[in-house]
């Protein structure tokens, strides 16, 4: 199993996405889900303290809650990496010293635990000093309560600055990035984060790995879509280029016998800077398709028509 960037985390080559869990999953569903990702070989979670404030009902904190009381029935903390991630709760928005401190506090309560594997800067925050955040995430280093710092949605000059800052005064370098990157969404990543994270031995883990559902095939024309729950999410990527992407994700799948979302996983697996890409599952039925990309190995012929056919796609 591959290693997130310089820390010790050993993760199976997946991250299940918490953020379904309290919105389109509710907790039975989110813990058979749970439970099931383990008994495949699955280890890595990764959630966020936001999910799901956007569902009608929700507050925040559902995801981490689940998973939190989902951890201790099962007592298996120990055979979970958990990551997290601060500054978009409604209560605890921004990344402030005061609003890291309070949102990490509120999280490994939620969590029902003593520490965080991997704490995420959720979202770059212009209106707090960087030095101020960075300072934060290494006080939660030193003080046990973090092992390990990500950045998720950050600029290439913003990762930049936050190595410099850290560098500067001997603060923990970050292991991870998380942004988003797909077949449908490729070239900001490629053209900047990719190279920071190689140069860095940075550890990526992708979320919207699947673009929301688009890339399983799900939603062929615009009436897939209506009533679905990511469909304004997945809206955006009917195009002819993008559809064109799903239908070479088909015939590969076709021909070697798998589901389009596999083949799709597979792909990102295959790049050098990635460790785990995100995929959720709202139903148990749903995992089989996503833990079958770890051991679905692309040919070269298969990567490059891949690589071919999303390069089409205008972001």
């Amino acid at each position: 199993m591959p290693t997130i960037g310089s820390s010790d985390l050993t993760v199976f080559p997946l991250a299940l996405g918490g953020n379904t869990f309290g919105w389109t999953s509710d907790e039975a569903t989110s813990e058979v889900v749970l439970d099931t990702f383990l008994e495949l070989g699955g280890n890595f979670i990764d959630t966020a303290d936001g999910y799901s404030a956007w569902a009608p009902g929700n507050s925040g904190g559902e995801s981490e809650t689940i998973i939190g009381q989902w951890m201790t029935r099962r007592g298996n903390r120990d055979s979970v990496v958990l990551g997290t991630k601060v500054s978009q709760h409604p209560e605890f928005r921004g990344l402030s010293a005061a609003n890291v401190a309070a949102a990490s506090a509120a999280s490994l309560t939620r969590l029902g635990t003593d520490h965080i594997d991997l704490y995420y800067a959720h979202f770059d925050d212009a209106s707090t000093p960087l030095e101020e955040t960075v300072s934060a995430f290494n006080d939660l280093i030193v003080a046990g309560k973090v092992r390990y710092v990500g950045l998720s949605n950050y600029s290439a000059a913003r990762v930049a600055e936050w190595f410099t800052i850290a560098e500067a005064n001997g603060f923990a370098l970050p292991v991870a990035l998380q942004p988003q990157y797909n077949l449908v969404h490729r070239a900001a990543f490629e053209r900047d984060i990719a190279p920071l994270a190689d140069k860095h031995g940075l550890g990526v883990v992708p979320y919207f790995a699947l673009a929301a559902g688009f890339l399983t095939g799900k939603y062929r024309t615009r009436d897939d879509l209506e009533g679905a729950a990511r469909g304004q999410m997945v809206g955006g990527y009917f195009t002819d280029e993008g559809l064109a992407v799903v239908s070479t994700l088909d015939e590969i799948a076709s021909a070697r016998g798998v589901e389009i979302a596999t083949v799709a996983l597979a792909w990102l697996q295959a790049k050098p800077t990635v460790v785990a890409p995100i995929a959720s599952a709202s139903v148990v039925g749903q995992l089989d398709s996503l833990m079958a990309a770890a051991t679905l190995t692309l040919t070269a012929s298969e990567l490059a028509r891949l690589d071919e056919v999303s390069a089409t796609v205008a972001e």
